[in-house]
């Protein structure tokens, strides 16, 4: 792979590719996509999506919105810092092409912004629910009549293969999604693979999957056009990832261990005195004694540690990045960049931490069981809407079933997987308080 290639301005949808030198300083592609992405609906809606806390009526708690756009922060810091090591290591992408170390820092940002995009109400288990009614529920009927990979896609629906559909399908007065640089794209797909095979290495990029079956086709164009290297799997379409993707991944990485770990602390999930001492022991070079004792209250003191903490993530994954750039360039280094940080064991106390006293905590898990529920419920009901309406077996409750789904969703597909997939990225566009409310109208409730 190479950095000319991968950086590429040209805006999926089109047919021209854009040149660096010519672009409007003042109005870079690559920052446009990050303002396509804030302002679109589909990003809105993350402001009442889980992150940790389902359904928290606690101000200072993050919801995917607010984790987000610190995300993107984090990243933008790395994109800068790596761009401007790179222009020096390889001045012709700046002296020849016109890169500057903030387009690095816009890439990753843009990327960032939108890595949680995809994600259904009730977090990770709201995709787990939906894959659950595939494997064991309802929906499991369906199976005999698609192909391995598209049953696949639902069994394991993936809120990075879901973000890419967002990010790039076309629809009346929307051609091209949200018409985004390829070379964002490119950095937003975590896993540039399809469902199946699954996990075929232990290369952290096949972990999960990054591209439903309705969007091969847009995949394959962002990969080829960036120059992704194809992976062994040859009869599959599988890639290495974008150099920039480790970038995004370390700002995801930074932003739950450490604001995910203060949000516990701010809760009263975790003692302070156990957070003070981990968060510590990862900032004890950094840390200003003098100004930490003058803080009097717990939140003033998380908080100076939790922005030393994440400083130093950011430094530690800027150099990691920078010594293994020609692996990552060809497509062999296969770990998370804080894998190899020196912090690891801090980092891994910090997350078993939070694992055992938030992630796994009563009001977690009473939030995610009534989650699947509902997820449950809107599934089974609107599948069993559309299939009938397909069928021409729709009943009178159906055709009002149908009433609420919008005119984007498409339910008169030919190809029964793509009525599903469409049923099933209407119900992970909803948000959490939504998809309560739909419940309750399914369930006819009476409410104001």
């Amino acid at each position: 792979m190479n950095w000319e290639q991968l950086l590429s301005l040209k805006r999926f949808g089109d047919t021209n590719k854009r040149l660096r030198k010519e672009q409007d300083e003042t109005r870079l592609g690559f920052e446009v996509d990050y303002d396509r992405i804030i302002f679109s609906s589909e990003f809105r809606s993350l402001q009442d999506k889980t992150q940790v806390i389902p359904l928290s009526q606690t101000d200072f708690v993050h919801t995917r919105l607010t984790h987000s756009l610190e995300v993107s922060v984090v990243g933008r810091s790395l994109g800068r810092q790596v761009g401007s090591k790179l222009l020096k290591k390889h001045p012709h992408l700046k002296e020849v092409h016109g890169y500057q170390a903030n387009d690095f820092g816009a890439i990753v940002a843009a990327a960032s912004l939108a890595h949680d995009i995809g994600n259904p109400p009730f977090g990770h288990s709201g995709e787990k629910a939906v894959g659950e009614f595939f494997i064991s529920g309802n929906g499991k009927q369906y199976k005999a009549q698609l192909t391995e990979k598209e049953y696949q896609d639902l069994c394991d629906f993936e809120g990075n293969a879901n973000g890419f559909k967002i990010l790039t399908q076309s629809r009346e007065g929307r051609d091209g999604g949200l018409r985004l640089s390829y070379g964002t794209l490119g950095a937003f797909i975590k896993y540039p693979k399809e469902s199946l095979p699954k996990k075929p290495t232990n290369h952290i990029a096949d972990k999960k999957y990054g591209v439903f079956q309705s969007e091969k086709e847009a995949f394959i164009d962002v990969a080829n056009e960036i120059g992704l290297a194809r992976t062994k799997n040859v009869n599959d379409n599988s890639y290495s990832r974008h150099p920039l993707t480790f970038l995004v991944e370390a700002a995801d990485d930074i932003c739950y261990t450490i604001i995910d770990f203060e949000d516990g602390i701010n809760l009263g999930l975790i003692q302070e005195e156990f957070a003070l001492e981990y968060l510590i022991k990862l900032v004890k070079d950094s840390i200003n004694i003098n100004k930490y004792n003058a803080l009097v209250n717990t939140k003033d003191r998380v908080s100076y540690l939790r922005a030393l903490a994440i400083n130093v993530l950011i430094n530690e994954a800027v150099g990691v990045f920078m010594k293994n750039e020609e692996e990552i360039l060809k497509g062999i280094f296969s770990t998370a960049l804080l894998d190899k940080s020196k912090y690891k064991a801090q980092i891994n106390d910090i997350i078993k931490l939070s694992v055992e006293n938030i992630y796994q905590s009563k009001e977690v898990i009473d939030k995610e069981i009534a989650g699947h529920e509902v997820i449950t419920k809107l599934l089974d009901t609107f599948t069993t809407a559309v299939i009938n309406n397909f069928n021409d077996e729709a009943n009178t409750y159906d055709k009002l079933i149908l009433k609420l789904l919008p005119e984007t969703i498409k339910i008169d597909e030919p190809q029964l997987y793509k009525r599903l997939i469409s049923v099933c990225h209407y119900v992970s566009l909803l948000s959490d308080s939504n998809a309560v409310l739909t419940y309750k109208k399914l369930r006819g409730f009476q409410f104001n």
